[in-house]
């Protein structure tokens, strides 16, 4: 399953505002409803924040790259029958 680590640590800090504050929550709380209806989740292991989507497709999609080791990324490759040129 494909995921990233969410770890926020200054969503506000550079804002020089009430006003500009709550925009940027705002903002966030916009993508991540639509993230929500877009299959991704929050998942807690290790106590970190995961935002996971089953669907590799739609996670890459978004942009957003894997965390998981490389090798089980390799292994979520789908072969399609591809064959190398000596075959």
């Amino acid at each position: 399953m494909s995921y990233f680590t969410w770890k926020e640590t200054g969503l506000t800090q550079d804002c020089e505002s009430l006003e500009a504050m709550a925009s940027r929550f705002e903002e966030s709380a916009k993508l991540m409803r639509k993230m929500a209806n877009e299959g991704f989740i929050l998942q807690i292991r290790k106590n970190k924040q995961l935002i996971t989507h089953k669907n590799s497709n739609i996670f890459n999609e978004w942009g957003f790259i894997s965390e998981e080791a490389p090798f089980r990324q390799l292994a979520l490759i789908p072969d399609n029958g591809i064959t190398s040129a000596s075959d």
